[in-house]
């Protein structure tokens, strides 16, 4: 069993309720019939209660989230192209290792045969999920919209509802954005300031825009998601080692 079922199998938490539970449950089910023996012997039993209480997110919710928007997104623009599918799996090669990349897009190609009621699911992951981990999320979405090489309109506008429907700030989505979509002042915008900031205000956002943006801050996710994190919070580095050049300041 790869990890990606193990995840599963361990527990959706919050995940399993309500309209991200609906879409994903056979999927789920059929995947899960298809393993010889559900991990350290226990049958699949998923955390969370039928009263809608929130939970702590798991590995397995949080993929099945993403996976659930991820297929929302590729749908945005009425074609799925083989880019966005080779992007995910790169990313779960990457991450997790080429078993996990096979069944999460497997997983994938039944999920854009389904209708996502994207509103409601958004509702469901703002209520459930803590702010890193929506950020992360939002991270991802624009690298599979720009895997074709530009950001659709279409898919660029339903990642910003998404945003807004989870919760997202409007200076955090300008901040994920800016690391996809380059324009004149994409540095200022991943670090959430004015091209008028005095170097000291740079200097200040840098620091908190790092610790914002940390990869420490989805380690309850495990290892694997940690490092996944890893790549937004390089971009961080990235804009502010440009700024100091730009300006020649230490």
């Amino acid at each position: 069993m790869g990890k990606f079922a193990k995840w599963v199998a361990g527990g959706l938490g919050w995940a399993f309720l309500g309209p991200i539970g609906g879409i994903i449950g056979f999927v789920v089910g059929s995947m899960l019939e298809n393993e010889n023996q559900p991990p350290n012997g226990h049958s699949y039993q998923p955390h969370g209660s039928a009263s809608g209480q929130a939970t702590q997110t798991t590995t397995g919710g949080y993929v099945m989230s993403l996976l659930v928007l991820v297929a929302a997104v590729m749908k945005a623009d009425g074609k799925v192209l083989k880019s966005e599918l080779n992007y995910v799996k790169d990313f779960f090669v990457r991450s997790f290792g080429a078993d996990s990349a096979q069944e999460a897009v497997q997983l994938l190609r039944d999920l854009l045969n389904q209708n996502i009621p994207v509103q409601d699911v958004c509702r469901q992951i703002e209520k459930n999920m803590d702010y890193s981990a929506r950020l992360q999320l939002l991270h991802f979405l624009f690298g599979i919209a720009q895997a074709d090489g530009q950001v659709d309109v279409t898919e660029a506008n339903l990642i910003t509802q998404i945003a807004q429907q989870m919760g997202i700030t409007g200076k955090d989505f300008e901040s994920i954005k800016s690391m996809f979509i380059a324009n004149t002042e994409a540095a200022y915008k991943i670090l959430e300031i004015e091209s008028t900031a005095t170097n000291e205000e740079i200097k200040k956002a840098y620091r908190k825009m790092a610790m914002k943006y940390h990869p420490d801050k989805v380690s309850y996710l495990g290892e694997d998601f940690q490092n996944a994190a890893k790549e937004k919070f390089q971009k961080v580095n990235e804009a502010y080692e440009q700024l100091k050049k730009e300006r020649s300041f230490a």
